[in-house]
């Protein structure tokens, strides 16, 4: 296992050196989990029973991005790994950091301290998994279980709710029940966490492959009353929840998911803003879900249309066609891609005319008829009422006395 990945075998002089010097070190963490499920890994977890000082010993390029929670980043061959020493953390006061984090020698008291059994495993470089918590049993039956006393777990840290809920969903797992009833027990902690953090887990939640399984324990546990802007939307929700989820139903994008959210919960245009300013999304985030909503809303009653194309952009009607699928409606991607070769221009800066062109054909000063008249010109010829050629367009706006001279 450790061999057929290239992110495994460039961290094991990581590894070696460590263990060189004397100190235990192990992959660790989300990625074993993803490679005895055989999913694709993005990045590797070391950790250690080095303390962040002798690390820098061992290392000559370090960065301490988060050394006082034990992790140094170790920089070889232009690539950098995060280390992190073994740890125990004391009580937790606000229900999301703790009073104090004390380094420790034992990897299992390291591998104590973690949210769930399928994520506190450990494999050494030759690929033994460490397993002290039956994390590898919990794998083969498909089951999220809090390490030890979930009550403790989510006291620790609150988003650890979300986290199983979305561990369900991104890995179609059920929850076990002592941990799901806890849930429901402590709920209301969620309160304490801020929204950014929610919103990481209520994303990868949404584009999970058992969205269906994780939205239902989401609504069921009633953590979506601690969301921002759900607490009245339970029978809309579920109707969410409802809709398709297979792997040929997977929402493409965070954009899709909020927009079919959104949509879902009859939200128009205008409520975007509030809605998703509250999720603390960036406003790239939000100006691109406005437009999404716009069109969905839109192409739910008619035909694509080059103007609706245009205005919208491919992307985001790409992913608008696939929204359709969700709601049992027909996509029409061949008509998209055959309006999109037929678009005269894709830009508006690809119009030959310009605000100074009209200025001097009109004799006329700048003022609101020109953004007007320039917003005309391009619907015109989006729509193909008018060539994209200045002095056609230049005739057609006199002809059709839009402007006087």
């Amino acid at each position: 296992m450790i061999h057929d990945n290239l992110l495994f075998t460039k961290a094991l002089p990581i590894i070696t050196e460590i263990k060189k010097a004397g100190y235990e070190a192990y992959f660790v963490g989300g990625c074993v989990r993803d490679a005895l499920l055989n999913k694709e890994i993005n990045d590797v977890d070391l950790a250690t029973s080095a303390f962040p000082a002798e690390i820098k010993a061992i290392f000559s390029k370090t960065i301490d991005v988060g050394i006082e929670h034990g992790t140094v980043m170790v920089l070889r061959n232009d690539e950098t790994y995060e280390v992190t020493t073994f740890r125990t953390e004391s009580t937790y006061q606000d229900f999301r950091r703790p009073d104090q984090v004390v380094f420790v020698r034992s990897l299992k008291e390291d591998l104590k301290r973690r949210d769930f059994t399928v994520n506190a495993l450990a494999m050494t470089e030759d690929g033994e998994i460490i397993d002290y918590f039956d994390g590898v049993n919990d794998l083969t039956n498909g089951l999220i279980k809090a390490v030890g006393s979930p009550k403790e777990r989510f006291f620790e840290d609150a988003l650890r709710m979300m986290r199983g809920v979305r561990f369900v969903s991104q890995l179609d797992f059920n929850m076990d029940s002592e941990t799901k009833k806890a849930i429901f027990l402590h709920r209301a902690l969620l309160a304490k966490i801020a929204v950014e953090r929610i919103q990481v887990e209520f994303m990868k939640l949404l584009l999970g492959e058992g969205r269906q399984k994780g939205l239902n324990l989401f609504i069921e546990s009633a953590l979506y009353s601690y969301c921002p802007g759900l607490a009245e939307y339970q029978k809309e929700l579920l109707y969410f929840a409802s809709l398709k989820n297979d792997q040929n139903h997977k929402l493409p994008s965070p954009v899709a998911a909020w927009t079919l959210l959104l949509f879902t919960l009859e939200k128009h245009e205008e409520d975007v803003d509030s809605f998703l300013r509250a999720w603390k999304c960036s406003k790239k985030m939000i100006q691109q879900v406005k437009i999404a909503l716009k069109a969905l809303t839109l192409r739910v009653k008619q035909p694509l249309d080059p103007l609706l194309l245009y205005q919208s952009g491919y992307a985001i009607i790409l992913e608008v066609e696939e929204l359709l699928l969700f709601l049992d409606k027909p996509a029409d991607l061949t008509r998209l891609e055959e309006l999109l070769n037929q678009l005269p221009i894709k830009d508006k800066k690809e119009m030959t005319v310009s605000g100074f062109d009209l200025v001097a054909y009109f004799n006329k000063s700048p003022g609101k008829w020109l953004g007007e008249a320039l917003d005309k010109i391009e619907i015109a010829i989006v729509l193909g009422d008018v060539a994209n050629e200045k002095e056609v367009i230049l005739s057609w706006l006199s002809e059709a006395n839009e402007i006087k001279k």
